[in-house]
């Protein structure tokens, strides 16, 4: 393999951006992080850390590009660089590669995710800045869902002017598109025609996976639905979301929902499982048990939408390494029957490599 086959992956969030760099094999041969972008932060690259300002995303791109070039890498070894877009709308339905038409789809799509695509298409400008020519793909968290039937889709609202783009869109499709990958090698066996898919992590969705597309999936307009997760509130009637905006105010009920919610609100501790699995109180066992309880109960949603069960698969941090959790939803799911259950590592980025070099002809 020569160098310059190398595909460079960028995540791009509020206040960090995450590389790795994967050879033609799609092994990841170098990481990298910037954290704490908009103040002091961390980057950290093969292993050492340096604090460093880290006014914006530009500043923080241009110090992790400078140490992938210590250790080995300069963009003009890339075959490409592959971004992970947490919206494309309905527009934006599979891998692409980022030209002007696309990125001007990808900001029209800011409304559905303004805390998320500002960032993604920061990380694209500076390579464009930096490197004209080198071809860059978008990767969608929301494209794998696009295969939902359209009554899966759609709110019971009124379709008007105002409230376009109000339907259930789903997250963490590249992580899902991954496992569909990966599961047969796993097994030994073809994909199950009916797959529940578990993606456990901070942020968690469950997705509803028949003869290898999405059928169903918990997240809905925002990543804030469906789970009991980190600390996003899943779930909750819309007119609470009401009376907490007319006594909060809007900005206070979207933080409270976001981000002090969830596992976090519910044990007042932490939303970290594991923190709350070695606290042992009352309310980290609640936080647990209500974490296991609805994920089952979406899970028996899910198995309605493809018309029953064949398999199980967990992955993400928590559906990868928290086996009491697994073992608390499933306990839940005995119902179901015997399903062979399986336990898939978490490939997202690997997937975005995947889909640079498909995108790009390789």
């Amino acid at each position: 393999m020569t160098e310059d086959r190398l595909i460079l992956v960028l995540n791009a969030g509020s206040s960090s951006i995450k590389a790795a760099v994967f050879d033609a094999a799609f092994k990841m041969t170098l990481r990298a992080e910037a954290s704490g972008i908009g103040a002091q932060g961390d980057v950290k690259v093969a292993g050492t850390r340096n604090r460093a300002d880290l006014p914006d995303h530009q500043k923080a791109l241009d110090l992790l590009l400078q140490g992938l070039a210590r250790n080995g890498l300069a963009l003009d070894q890339l075959r490409g660089v592959g971004h992970r877009v947490v919206h494309g709308g309905t527009m934006l339905t599979k891998p692409t590669r980022i030209s002007p038409e696309t990125r001007a789809k990808i900001a029209d799509c800011i409304p559905l995710a303004p805390l998320h695509n500002p960032h993604n298409l920061a990380a694209i400008d500076a390579i464009s800045r930096l490197a004209p020519d080198l071809p860059q793909t978008a990767s969608f968290d929301t494209a794998f869902h696009t295969t939902n039937p359209e009554v899966a889709q759609r709110y019971a609202i009124p379709a008007t002017a105002e409230t376009q783009g109000l339907r259930r869109y789903g997250f963490h499709g590249t992580s899902y598109a991954a496992l569909v990958r990966a599961l047969p090698a796993l097994s030994g066996a073809p994909l199950p025609q009916r797959l529940l898919a578990l993606h456990l992590g901070n942020g968690a969705s469950l997705c509803a996976i028949r003869d290898g597309q999405s059928v169903a999936t918990t997240m809905g307009y925002s990543p804030v639905s469906g789970l009991t997760m980190g600390t996003r509130s899943g779930d909750i009637d819309a007119a609470a979301v009401l009376r907490l905006a007319e006594t909060l105010g809007a900005a206070h009920a979207h933080r409270f929902l976001h981000h002090e919610s969830g596992l976090l609100g519910l044990s007042g501790l932490s939303s970290d499982m594991r923190s709350l699995e070695e606290a042992e109180t009352e309310d980290s066992r609640f936080a647990m048990a209500h974490f296991c309880y609805w994920a089952a109960r979406h899970s028996g949603s899910m198995i309605a939408a493809m018309g029953g069960l064949d398999a199980i698969a967990f992955t993400g941090g928590i559906g990868e390494n928290a086996e009491r959790i697994r073992e608390g939803i499933l306990d839940h799911l005995s119902w179901a029957g015997a399903v062979p259950v399986w336990i898939v590592p978490a490939e997202e980025e690997a997937q975005i490599a995947r889909d640079t070099v498909q995108v790009l002809g390789d």
